[in-house]
């Protein structure tokens, strides 16, 4: 079948002086820049073969066009940065035609490389994961080479190993949770045989070597659950569940499947059920008309953070661990009592296990994952509009991101929950940004809280007590009366302590 010719926008200054130096040079594109050219999606991931140029000839000539960081000499791939004014551009990938025996392990680049520079670009693109990233465009010509059938995948929206899948898998295991990836950023489909294989062999992800060492290691696993769960949450839940991923590198969130909820309050289904509804809301339109309503203070960003979407995937993880139900315990109705603090447990142990933090790109904070899972409860465990102003301040206004996350929170659970009759419906998110506005004060066209009336020192000179804890109960009461309203000036705040 003839393949179609395919213009890009990548500018390569060296790629003419290339062609002229040496006249058997081919320039290729490979990887998920091509896959992402044919299905007209933004892509930055430049990784360039280039055929029929010995390696030191290459290093040598691109020497003349910017830096070339020959750390992966040995592996046929040099880095390339191209002097640009001011500076560098940022490297990329070139490599020669190369391909790869496998180790046999399946565990992560247990390989042998063997490069060549004039090996056909059909044996590099052969040792590749999947169909669609096979395929290799010549810069020079606009052809497109694609052995495998890439094309006719991407049109079918299919996810198909190179060859037989379940020798694809055995040479790394990461590649099944690349699949699962795949087909959340593409929300593609997984075709029957790659299927078949990654069901039947997934448990090796916790594959050890002799050592102990893990052939598939913690932070890569975290890295495929993230980009997974960002690009498509709903269909990630789904994927990795079903596929058993989650079985074997999470089980904690296998519980959350049948663990029933009071209707009343949840008739959107099981903790599952619930928190994927969740995830769903803050990854679709309900998410957009939420950060409409809050206060131009908090510059809500255009999609959640990635924190965000771990936090609430994890915010219910501790339901199961904590219900009581009425035959069982005698409460009045299912319960979860301590979830939330239990739950930010859990989510710690994950977060750590699967090494979150370290996925690149991504900026997880642990620490801020941990805080909003323990405090999703805050404006359900008590009635907002009973709140102290140093309260709403304390965990909303204090430190504005991190105010802006545990909104988002509250946002993402309480649209989850769903009660039988809607008259029941919470207004705890609305309650919140009534008092949140009530307190912000318009200077300058900008929305902030009003500064503080009196210091520490102040307290300690007016009142003649030594420092100590005193003082910051002090502190807190003034900021208190003020935020209230009852105290307007240092003066007043003095005679409020006398007092």
């Amino acid at each position: 079948m003839k393949q179609p010719q395919i213009k890009t926008n990548l500018s390569l200054p060296w790629l003419k002086p290339l062609a002229k130096t040496f006249p058997n040079a081919e320039v290729f594109l490979v990887g998920g820049m091509v896959r992402d050219i044919l299905l007209k999606r933004e892509s930055k991931d430049i990784d360039l073969v280039v055929r029929g140029v010995p390696m030191p000839k290459l290093i040598a000539f691109l020497k003349k066009f910017g830096n070339v960081d020959v750390v992966g000499k040995t592996f046929g791939v040099i880095k390339f940065a191209e002097k640009i004014r001011g500076g560098f551009a940022p490297a990329i990938d070139i490599a020669l035609p190369r391909t790869e025996i496998a180790g046999g392990s399946g565990a992560y680049r247990d390989v042998a490389v063997n490069f060549q520079f004039d090996l056909p670009i059909e044996d590099d693109l052969s040792r590749r994961d999947f169909t669609i990233n096979a395929m290799a465009l010549n810069l020079a010509t606009g052809a497109l080479t694609d052995p495998f059938g890439g094309c006719v995948d991407l049109r079918a929206k299919k996810i198909r190993a190179v060859g037989k899948p379940a020798t694809r898998f055995a040479e790394d295991y990461t590649r099944m949770l690349r699949a699962l990836r795949f087909a959340c950023q593409l929300n593609f489909t997984i075709e029957p045989a790659t299927t078949t294989a990654i069901k039947k062999s997934i448990a090796r992800v916790n594959d050890t070597i002799d050592s102990g060492e893990r052939k598939v290691p913690y932070e890569l696993i975290g890295r495929e659950l993230v980009k997974s769960l960002v690009s498509n949450p709903v269909r990630c839940m789904e994927l990795w569940d079903s596929f058993g991923a989650f079985k074997h590198v999470a089980p904690e969130l296998l519980a959350m499947h049948k663990c029933p909820q009071p209707k009343n309050y949840h008739n959107e289904g099981d903790v599952w059920q619930h928190s994927v509804l969740a995830l769903k809301n803050l990854h679709g339109a309900p998410y957009k008309k939420f950060i409409k309503k809050l206060p131009p203070i908090f510059n809500a960003p255009a999609v959640a953070s990635p924190t965000q979407y771990v936090a609430t995937m994890l915010h219910d993880v501790a339901k199961p661990l904590t219900i009581q139900t009425p035959k069982k315990d005698g409460v009045d109705r299912i319960r979860f009592t301590g979830h939330d603090t239990e739950g930010a447990k859990v989510a710690r142990v994950i977060a750590e296990r699967l090494k979150l933090s370290s996925v690149e790109g991504f900026n997880i904070n642990t620490d801020l994952l941990v805080w909003l899972v323990e405090h999703h409860l805050l404006a359900v465990q008590a009635d907002v509009r009973d709140m102290k102003e140093t309260t709403i301040e304390k965990y909303f206004l204090r430190d504005i991101d991190r105010g802006r996350e545990l909104l988002t929170m509250l946002f993402g659970d309480g649209s989850a929950t769903i009660p039988s009759n809607k008259k029941d419906k919470k207004r705890h998110l609305d309650d919140v940004l009534a008092r949140i506005r009530n307190l912000l004060k318009t200077r300058g066209g900008r929305q902030e809280l009003p500064a503080a009336l009196i210091d520490g020192n102040e307290i300690m000179a007016a009142l003649k007590i030594a420092p100590g804890p005193r003082i910051g109960e002090l502190l807190m009461t003034v900021r208190e009366a003020q935020l209230s309203g009852k105290i307007k000036t240092k003066i007043q705040a003095l005679a409020f302590l006398k007092k």
